[in-house]
């Protein structure tokens, strides 16, 4: 039922089950006699022409509450309405007349009720299902015909013979009804193949009342050209069953609008079906009279079930081919993927080229871009991979293949002369290169020559993959070593205490993250960022980092810019830009209240929980100038204090298991010019303010 108002919702439903109430009534009428030969009249008019126009009303009143397909059941409801009209007639004027004329209002009235229903069928179906692919067409058109041919070698013989005395009017009037129930039950199947045969209630229910009421007036026409009708019968329970039907559908509550795809034996059952009922009526028309129409239709029906077979067939190529190229290439970019690459470098190194070429591959694996994914977010880095990935594909052309191997691999594959490979190589590097305001990215490449080098796809891949990791290996110890170096010595410079205790944190920092289980490159993130943690302290004054006292209001908002100042130095450099994320926030607290940013919990990168514990515990056991040095057993336990407040528990506790495992893991480096197990004074650590 629609979500209509409360009231509006229970009148609706004392309505139907009023009708509901009639029609039962009618039906124990019709097949027991209820109330006896003297309520004849009251049940087979008043209460029969009720039901017809208690439907109709049902169907308009839907239209005019709710504005969701509200034309196609206003048009069955005046088709309905003009039913009803002819019944009304009939009763109130033809019956008991000695000749019934034909055509006259009644048949104006039953027939005008077809093409309504028609347009009604239409309408819906275009509002439930929106688009109408061929092969929907061509279901349709098969189930239609076959089930038209059927009927019309079943039942339209007798019809049509019985039909054609008379004048023209008469016989044209005869002969609509059948043709009219014909095409009414051939759209009623034409619409459920719509549907892909999955009608859902609404359509199982309408086309229910459709074919009740095409079927039921097919075997009154055939009852009455063998003369056995008898007005009163239970057949007559048939037509206002059919119209409840069309009623009930039309409050049935309308589904979202359908994507109908073919799947399963349907896609063969449904044509296969009507084939066989075709060949049936053939067979039938050679060895007995079948009407000419029903021959007819048959043949329709093996034409149309023939081309639904091809439009199948093509379909299924159609989707092979999607499938196989779909397999064979990367949704994001569109290159091909690494399947595709195995198929490609088996071919390859099947088929070598002359001794004048040289089959090159390449592989690229991207610097700086987990940088950028974890800055800008993921959506902004699969943009960056696809436009990076169309680059590439530029580049590579027809001269060569370009693949997209999964994450932030790429690779080329190119059948050049040796004199080609560095171009080559250099072009597809270009390409995979980004820059802009605050990231920069790059990539490492390494590369194979195929026969001369390896000459199998497995043995090519895993050189080329080496080949690319030492190269970035290379690199990023270079240009981050460098940078970290130059860092650490204008540290040394500015404050020669300072450089200790970030030596201190960063071997802490180095062996909890080992226990966290994280992986080479985020423990050598963690290591770089320990040490570095404290560069924005080279912005402060050492007035504030060594007061004795507690620190002013003012002074503590100079102090909390230090890690926002060394994420800035830091990030200068690209290769080290994850390491600058990390000093960011090593002054977060577990629980928000640190800084800068205010982040908690898992907001706060893993890496920055760590340095937050290890640089807690060596200010802790460090003399300061506002505080003395504690013994390491009571900065233990001030770490388990603050664990689930402002440092992360799990971080504690594989700090302090360490220091279970290993009695010389919380013993800090010695150095002549301090006191045995202490940092100097490495300014204030790890305090949120006042």
């Amino acid at each position: 039922m629609h979500a209509l108002p409360r009231l509006q919702s229970l009148l609706v439903r004392c309505g139907g089950a009023f009708l509901l109430a009639m029609l039962l009534a009618f039906a124990l009428h019709t097949a027991t006699g209820l109330g006896g030969a003297g309520t004849d009249r009251v049940f087979n008019v008043w209460i029969y022409d009720a039901l017809i126009l208690g439907a109709a009303g049902s169907c308009l009143l839907r239209a005019a509450m709710v504005e969701r397909e509200r034309l196609a059941w206003g048009l069955l409801g005046v088709g309905l309405a003009a039913w009803t009209g002819g019944e009304i007639y009939y009763s109130a004027a033809l019956t008991g007349a000695e000749t019934v004329p034909i055509p006259s209002l009644a048949d104006a009235g039953y027939l005008l009720f077809y093409p309504l229903a028609y347009a009604a069928l239409i309408v819906l179906l275009r509002d439930r299902i929106g688009s109408f692919p061929v092969a929907r067409w061509l279901d349709g058109i098969v189930v239609g015909t076959a089930i038209a041919a059927l009927a019309a070698a079943v039942a339209l013989g007798p019809i049509v013979n019985a039909s054609t005395s008379g004048d023209t009017a008469e016989v044209v009037t005869n002969l609509a009804y059948p043709i009219a129930d014909l095409t009414l039950l051939t759209l009623v199947f034409t619409a459920s193949a719509f549907t892909g045969w999955r009608p859902g209630l609404t359509w199982l229910t309408l086309g229910c009342g459709l074919i009740v009421l095409a079927v039921s007036d097919g075997v009154y026409l055939l009852q009455s050209a063998q003369g056995t009708y008898a007005e009163g019968g239970i057949l007559d329970v048939a037509w206002p069953l059919g119209a409840l039907l069309l009623a009930s559908a039309a409050w049935q509550e309308p589904a979202r609008r359908q994507v109908v795809r073919s799947r399963g034996l349907r896609v063969a059952l449904v044509p296969a079906t009507a084939a066989v009922i075709a060949i049936g009526i053939q067979f039938s028309d050679r060895s007995s009279s079948v009407p000419t129409i029903a021959a007819w239709l048959s043949l329709l029906t093996l034409l149309a079930v023939v081309v639904r077979m091809m439009v199948s067939f093509r379909e299924t190529q159609t989707n092979l081919e999607s499938s196989v190229r779909e397999s064979l290439t990367d949704f994001l970019t569109g290159l091909a993927n690494r399947r595709r690459l195995m198929d490609d470098l088996e071919e390859a190194a099947a088929h070598p080229p002359d001794h004048h070429r040289v089959c090159l591959l390449a592989l690229f694996d991207l610097d700086g871009f987990k940088a950028y994914n974890d800055t800008f977010g993921h959506p902004t880095g699969d943009a960056l991979l696809a436009r990076l990935g169309a680059r590439l594909a530029d580049f590579a052309g027809e001269r060569a293949t370009a693949y997209r191997l999964g994450g932030d691999e790429f690779c080329l594959l190119a059948e050049c002369t040796a004199a080609e490979v560095d171009g080559f190589v250099a072009g597809a590097s270009a390409a995979l290169s980004e820059r802009g305001d605050g990231f920069i990215v790059t990539n490492s490449q390494g590369s194979v020559l195929l026969p001369s080098e390896a000459s199998t796809s497995e043995a090519a891949l895993q050189l080329a993959d080496r080949r690319m990791y030492a190269n970035k290996s290379r690199e990023r110890a270079s240009a981050g070593s460098q940078s970290r170096d130059v860092l650490l010595s204008a540290l040394r410079e500015r404050q020669p205490d300072l450089h200790d205790h970030l030596v201190d944190v960063a071997r802490l920092a180095l062996r909890v993250a080992e226990e966290l289980g994280m992986d080479p490159e985020q423990r050598d993130e963690v290591f770089r960022a320990a040490e570095l943690h404290d560069t924005g302290k080279v912005a402060i004054p050492d007035a504030i980092l060594n007061k004795p006292g507690p620190l002013e209001d003012q002074e503590w908002e100079f102090m909390r810019e230090h890690t926002l100042i060394g994420e800035r130095i830091i990030a200068s450099a690209p290769a080290l830009v994850p390491v600058a994320r990390l000093v960011r926030s090593a002054q977060e607290r577990w629980d928000g209240g640190g800084y800068p940013d205010g982040l908690a919990g898992e907001q706060i990168p893993l890496g920055s929980r760590v340095i937050s514990v290890c640089n807690a515990y060596a200010a802790m056991v460090s003399d300061r100038a506002y505080s003395i040095a504690m013994r390491p057993k009571r900065a233990v336990e001030e770490l388990r204090r603050g664990a689930g407040s402002q440092f992360d528990a799990t971080v504690v506790d594989a700090f302090c298991s360490l220091n279970d495992e290993d009695a010389t893991f919380l013993v800090l480096d010695e150095r002549p010019d301090r006191g045995p197990g202490l940092s100097a004074n490495p300014g204030r650590e790890n305090l949120t303010g006042p």
